[in-house]
């Protein structure tokens, strides 16, 4: 399974890209909305861990974007932001998004999220 990983702060996807790569799935990164998107077109990806503060678009627009083809309507999305308010979480997930995560986060429970996302047994 693949998940495009989807922030304009290095440190965090190159943590983001250790941890997923750790529980076996294949991984690509994007560092902004445009980015993401283009990566999503050269090759359907299982689940976006999408920022939400990034330049160029953001991810609430990204979201949107992905939601409105077709194509990519099986794609699960996890927000991820450091704004935990419920404003913006509803946003999010009225945008369609499937999960949203505060950071800082929890690894494990970031993981569990995606196992729980894609289908797969959470030990």
């Amino acid at each position: 399974m693949e998940i495009l990983i989807v922030d304009d702060v290095p440190n965090i996807v190159l943590s983001l890209e250790f941890l997923m790569k750790k529980e076996g799935f294949s991984v690509r990164s994007a560092a902004d909305g445009e980015e993401a998107l283009q990566a999503m077109a050269d090759k359907k990806t299982d689940l976006v861990l999408l920022d939400v503060m990034m330049p160029k678009r953001d991810g609430y627009d990204v979201c949107e974007t992905i939601r409105a083809n077709p194509q990519w309507q099986t794609v699960r999305i996890v927000m991820l932001t450091a704004k935990g308010r419920e404003v913006e979480q509803e946003k999010g997930l009225a945008l369609g998004a499937d999960a949203y995560v505060t950071k800082p986060f929890s690894t494990r429970d970031l993981v569990l999220k995606v196992r729980s996302l894609l289908g797969l047994q959470t030990e």
